[in-house]
């Protein structure tokens, strides 16, 4: 089963997803002018090529720590990753305190709290820009491909987070070769199918007020890239 493509996030990079891209411009606190998805996402590409290029704007001291307290959070994207540790998302996409809202979950996996806290950004802050940002090499789906090649679900809470991880596995098959990095890449898409579908975000995603974009994080090279999205089912992230 061919993967995704992948889309890089030069100078086209950022409009390969959903049409938003390019150079948004931003302020002097490093969020972006004009408050689009557009101009959310390219900040957002933007702040990783200067982390991969270890130039980074943003310092994470205790001055900018009160500086962003000082009035209403006004966070510009919402970024849904993995717990792995070597994943600092503030970080990887050179932001400060209060541009950005982080939810991580094990594989970046869907439940209703992780929903209804992205559904709370989006409506009550005004946020144009959801991400769901996978890594090479993720544990949680290994583990989910693991389950699904043995057959045994694993003990405990973890049986949830293989569950919701699983369909992705089955759907580009445990014997191809490349089935690790393929089941990230289609569990990304699958978690942003279930967001564009979601009761309370569809509608402003239909509008163009927000986009839902998925990626991937390359562990070796820091570098974020953008996957366009494909056909494929929403995961089912047990809305009762």
């Amino acid at each position: 089963m061919r993967s995704p493509r992948a889309v890089p996030t030069g100078a086209g990079g950022a409009g390969g997803a959903g049409g938003a891209g390019g150079a948004g411009g931003a302020g002097p606190d490093g969020r972006p002018a004009g408050g689009t998805p557009r101009a959310a996402l390219a900040e957002l590409l933007a702040g990783n090529r200067r982390f991969v290029s270890g130039q980074p704007i943003h310092g994470h001291d205790v001055t900018a720590a009160a500086a962003s307290a000082s009035g209403d959070q006004q966070p510009y994207a919402v970024v849904l990753g993995c717990i792995d540790s070597r994943v600092p998302l503030e970080a990887i996409f050179d932001q400060t305190f209060g541009s950005i809202c982080v939810i991580r979950t094990g594989g970046h996996v869907l439940d209703r709290a992780v929903l209804g806290s992205i559904e709370y950004v989006v409506d009550e802050l005004g946020v144009p820009l959801v991400m769901v940002l996978g890594h090479e090499r993720c544990g949680a789906v290994a583990s989910a491909l693991d389950a699904v090649r043995g057959g045994r679900r694993p003990a405990g809470s973890l049986a949830h987070l293989v569950d919701q991880i699983a369909p992705a596995v089955h759907e580009v098959g445990v014997d191809d070769p490349g089935a690790h990095p393929m089941a990230i890449r289609r569990h990304v898409l699958r978690t942003v199918a279930a967001l564009r579908a979601d009761d309370l975000l569809a509608a402003p995603v239909a509008a163009g007020r927000v986009n839902v974009v998925g990626a991937l994080y390359d562990l070796s090279t820091a570098q974020v890239t953008l996957l366009n999205p494909t056909r494929s089912r929403p995961v089912d992230h047990g809305r009762g």
